[in-house]
């Protein structure tokens, strides 16, 4: 069963705060025991975590047991404090850097790359393999999935399992049928240990754009889907701060796929308030929006109400905490500031007010439960979507927010 004891579950996506991504190379128990504390009483259930593909699996097929013994210690800590994983596998793409280990890159340069390859403690040219159809490739992805799962087969502290963090971003398959091929291929390794639940983190690009990797597809395979939603890089949203995006991109993967869908990232970067401050001019270089906290408290507030009015089964917020200033001159840091400040605590450990927002609970009151506002979907078949994907989800969006004005859902 994929479904939270509770109706509606809230969770996060975990780094540390003092490592970052570079968590799993720097492990410290006392870190996280700390923050799955704090975590579990501002009633978070979910903790969503990443295995850094270098860390666990630094060649094809070894897959490092001290990587292994710390996530299993991670679940034993989860499982102490009420909380449950996801682990999420190849991992992969990560605030807009590729972290990928030396056996992924092929060593030829790849001018079309949009975004770049972190390997061996710095960045890296080359092209990344197709692990959808390299068949040496999908063993050893394989061979990562079993080492983990039986590591932690049928732990308590496991949630379920996700196959990877906005895959499209690292590589796209050549056809659907390649993609399938390989979702069909994971889950079965999954399967073949546990009947825990499996997934799959989609992000909007992939509800923009055709990149072989239709939710139809991986809800042939996974037990429930996921969608990433934050209006301010969607370029058609003439609002950057238009939460109803949220809940709309959920059950536009939700139709799609005819399978329950969880908000797996949503949340915004705030100003800091606690020192290093931003300069004034700082805030105009970023490649996002920065708000204030009570803004975003009121983003919080607003967001986990439509979507538990649309009765999501679960929300997990990006992310945990703004990251120490020690890794700022760090990627993805660097050159991506606006990834510093999307914590929902400061990155001295202090909470932001959102924390309050969900540990009060106050939106519940307002979220009495409503149909789904899918009467926009019935002038379009499903497998006509991806015909014009980016036209089709605006005019969508544009009727499902005139429906919610009109009290037509």
């Amino acid at each position: 069963m994929f479904a939270c004891k509770d109706n509606f579950c809230i969770g996060i996506n975990y780094w540390p705060i003092k490592k970052a991504m570079y968590w799993w190379r720097n492990f410290e128990r006392t870190e996280v025991e700390q923050d799955f504390t704090t975590l579990a009483s501002n009633k978070f259930k979910l903790v969503r975590i990443f295995l850094t593909w270098e860390d666990f699996q630094p060649q094809p097929d070894l897959v490092s047991k001290i990587a292994l013994e710390n996530l299993l210690w991670t679940a034993d800590c989860a499982e102490r404090n009420s909380l449950q994983l996801i682990p999420t596998f190849f991992c992969g793409h990560m605030s807009g850097v590729n972290w990928l280990p030396y056996w992924m890159i092929e060593d030829k340069n790849d001018n079309h790359s949009r975004f770049r390859i972190f390997c061996q403690t710095s960045y890296k040219t080359g092209k990344i393999k197709n692990y959808y159809a390299d068949n040496e490739l999908i063993l050893a992805q394989c061979e990562q999935i079993t080492a983990v799962v039986k590591m932690l087969c049928d732990h308590p502290g496991v949630h379920s399992y996700d196959l990877g963090n906005e895959a499209s971003n690292l590589a796209i398959p050549e056809s659907r049928k390649q993609g399938r091929n390989w979702l069909d291929k994971m889950v079965s390794a999954v399967k073949n240990i546990t009947p825990a639940p499996v997934t799959f983190g989609m992000h909007a690009e992939d509800l923009e754009e055709d990149r072989n990797l239709w939710p139809q597809d991986a809800a042939e395979f996974c037990d429930y889907l996921c969608m990433h939603a934050y209006p301010f890089y969607l370029s058609w949203l003439k609002d950057p701060f238009d939460y109803m995006i949220v809940p709309f991109l959920t059950i536009i993967t939700e139709w799609l796929s005819q399978k329950p869908v969880f908000m797996q990232e949503f949340g915004l970067p705030t100003l800091p308030v606690i020192h290093p401050l931003l300069p004034e001019n700082d805030r105009f270089k970023m490649k996002s929006p920065l708000w204030d906290e009570k803004q975003a408290a009121l983003y919080y507030e607003k967001t986990l109400t439509a979507l538990c009015q649309q009765k999501v089964p679960a929300a997990l917020s990006w992310c945990f905490a703004d990251y120490s200033p020690y890794f700022w001159d760090l990627p993805p840091l660097k050159e991506n500031h606006h990834e510093r400040y999307f914590g929902l605590f400061r990155h001295d450990g202090s909470p932001k007010e959102a924390v309050g927002v969900i540990k009060e609970g106050t939106w519940q009151k307002d979220s009495p439960g409503i149909n789904n506002g899918q009467d926009f979907l019935l002038d379009i078949q499903r497998d006509n979507f991806y015909r014009d994907p980016r036209k089709n989800l605006a005019d969508m969006f544009a009727a499902y927010k005139a429906g919610l004005k009109a009290g037509v859902s």
